[in-house]
């Protein structure tokens, strides 16, 4: 075979590796879902009211900010799960499993991928889930098939980018705890976007802020595709902060993975 063969048969090892732990340990994968399912509960049924009579007036209430808050909620599963990559990667650093797989005849890129690939089947499968509660509890999109077609390209290209940008920051992490905690503002970046309340409404320094971070041009390609607002340039904004994201991320993972793995 071909080294690119061995580094595909060698990543899908991984792969499968990375997915049977997720199937072992589910305990891990509920934590991570079940965080954004408790903002789509607490924001819809607790604010819910008095935030959606600020979309539309009085008459429109808890309908139409569910309507309005289930692409944040997505957004916040797929940085969740991204967080939980962070983890296992560290893991696998802190436990000398890195370092045996080293002595071994497998492509070193392989390992990286594994966990790649896993998280983006992770994130689809969380998005799937908390997109179903949403359902359950009212949220009504008029996405086409092509839209939702659209929407599934959109979760995977954000759950790649924030992936990568994961498994660096689990790379650099020390110990596992604090890679937990690294890439937890990904987590609360939807809130400081258009995910949770309109930017025009936030004070000037930080509308600036949500206007210009990369979550809410993701957000509003999103809603577009969910309830058909309009897109704009959101799309290609968010294309190519992802891209960076990615690349970037990549680059630095490499680099870090090249390093001892003792800690």
């Amino acid at each position: 075979m071909s080294s690119l063969q061995y580094t595909l048969a060698d990543s899908s090892t991984m792969l499968r590796r990375n997915l049977r732990h997720m199937l072992r340990y589910p305990g891990l994968t509920l934590l991570l879902v079940g965080m954004p399912i408790v903002f789509l509960l607490l924001f819809v049924y607790v604010f819910g009211g008095t935030l959606g009579s600020g979309l539309g007036g009085a008459s429109v209430g808890r309908a139409a900010y569910l309507d309005y808050l289930a692409p944040g909620i997505l957004l916040v599963t797929i940085a969740a799960v991204a967080n939980g990559t962070a983890i296992s990667v560290a893991m696998d650093m802190t436990s000398g499993i890195i370092a045996r797989f080293r002595t071994m005849a497998i492509a070193r890129a392989s390992v990286l991928t594994g966990h790649v690939v896993g998280a983006v089947v992770q994130t689809l499968i969380g998005v799937a889930v908390v997109l179903g509660v949403a359902l359950a509890i009212g949220f009504r999109p008029n996405a086409t098939p092509l839209e939702w077609l659209a929407l599934l390209g959109v979760v995977a290209m954000v759950g790649f980018a924030l992936t990568w940008l994961c498994v660096a920051l689990g790379l650099l992490a020390k110990t596992v705890e604090s890679a937990s905690n690294l890439p937890m503002p990904l987590t609360f970046l939807p809130f400081l976007g258009s995910g949770f309340v309109p930017v025009a409404s936030m004070p000037v320094g930080l509308r600036w802020f949500a206007r210009y971070q990369p979550f809410t041009p993701i957000t509003e390609t999103m809603r577009g595709l969910l309830t058909g607002t309009g897109i704009g340039t959101s799309a290609l904004v968010a294309v190519v902060w992802c891209a960076g994201i990615a690349l970037l991320s990549y680059l630095w993972a490499k680099r870090l993975y090249a390093r001892d793995p003792v800690r």
